[in-house]
């Protein structure tokens, strides 16, 4: 029987310590009426607090910036009424006993139809304003020019307004959005990054950007607030990018982020299993970046599933359970490649799935569906 009990000991993140290494991610609810989170979701976020996971980060939040991102349904940072819902958020899930945390996130250029996160073929919109390092809407297609360093100010301003909002709130800390090609992200990837500057070139100058968010919101936090910065190779524009080549390419990247005080970096995979570079070892994004940056990280990818998210989203499949490869999960924690996990569809479908696991009652855990995130909303609906 694989021993579970490592995933239950206590964690150090800046001033909280963490019952559990079990995190619920951001995960795009899609329910935000005008931006602004109703009882419901609310009451969702809360649910898997109590179900045990020891950190709650919200969905995605698009910060006060133009060009932030513009699909009604996605959560925003901005207007007392969406302050009032993320307020409610924040309440709910710490009286639940949760850590709660919003992530931050700017798409910079990049819009996929209505849908922002599975929509249709891209598309410019220059009536958005829109914003990039380079003015790539993906590695092929230049469609505008790059940012000026006024509007890298701006928008280096906008995430730091959105981390004293956050304190305001009564959230624990925040997540920064690096990750899945949009807006750092698009500073850090070399194929939508050609700046000439101290943004762009080399592998450290790509990290620029992000070092300078992090310190921007550094400062409006609190002593002890922990700042997430999330990352992966994977983008929403090709699901086979590469974020770094080699692990030294990947160490040069994030020195400025180690550098600009980031408290956990969260790694997100497809499948959490699979290794990061091509170079006979095992190590996943998670466990790369911990080596390379002592930096503390949380994995992600398919935690108890049989497949990804979005192989089974377009055709409405479900995802079985694969218990197995907990196995895996576990050898992993146990020889110190990560430090959190983060179980997303998996605590949709049971949110009670760290006391399940905890307890040994696997048979009660329950596989994921598409309509499951709808099921999981309506209950407290019905409450």
């Amino acid at each position: 029987m694989t021993d579970f009990s490592p995933l239950f000991t206590p964690f150090r993140l800046g001033r909280f310590e963490l019952p559990n290494r079990i995190v619920f991610p951001p995960m795009g609810l899609q329910v935000c009426e005008g931006g602004v989170p109703g009882e419901e979701a609310a009451m969702y976020y809360a649910r898997r607090a109590s179900g045990g996971a020891s950190l709650v980060v919200t969905e995605g939040v698009y910060i006060d910036h133009p060009c932030s991102g513009d699909n009604p349904l996605l959560g925003r940072f901005h207007g007392e009424d969406a302050f009032a819902g993320w307020r409610n958020v924040a309440r709910k899930v710490r009286a639940a006993g949760g850590i709660c945390i919003p992530e931050l996130w700017h798409v910079g250029l990049i819009y996929r139809g209505p849908d922002v996160l599975v929509g249709g073929p891209l598309a410019y919109r220059p009536e958005l304003g829109q914003v990039s390092p380079s003015g790539y809407i993906d590695p092929a297609n230049k469609v505008c020019d790059g940012m000026s360093q006024a509007e890298i100010d701006d928008v280096i301003a906008a995430y730091a307004r959105g981390a004293r909002k956050a304190v305001e709130l009564g959230f624990d800390g925040i997540e920064l959005h690096g990750a899945h090609g949009y807006l750092i992200d698009q500073f850090l990837w070399k194929a939508l990054n050609h700046r000439g500057d101290r943004y762009g070139g080399s592998a450290r100058a790509r990290g620029q950007f992000a070092a300078e968010v992090i310190r921007a919101c550094r400062a409006e936090l609190e002593p002890g607030m922990p700042l997430i910065l999330r990352l992966s190779q994977w983008k929403m524009v090709d699901y086979d990018a590469r974020l770094a080549d080699t692990p030294q390419e990947l160490e040069e990247l994030l020195a400025p982020v180690v550098e600009a005080g980031v408290d956990l970096v969260d790694c997100s995979q497809r499948r959490f299993w699979e290794p990061c570079f091509n170079d006979g070892a095992d190590l996943n994004l998670a466990g790369w970046v911990k080596k390379v940056t002592g930096v503390p990280t949380c994995t992600i990818g398919s935690i108890g599933l049989d497949s990804d998210f979005f192989a089974n989203l377009g055709e409405g499949r479900t995802s079985g359970l694969d218990l197995g490869r907990l196995d895996d999960l576990m050898r992993r924690l146990d020889r110190g490649d990560f430090d959190l996990i983060a179980v997303g569809r998996a605590m949709i479908a049971e949110p009670d799935w760290p006391k399940l696991v905890q307890a040994g009652r696997f048979d009660r855990l329950k596989p994921f569906s598409p309509k499951a995130l709808d099921e999981a909303l309506m209950a407290h609906v019905k409450d």
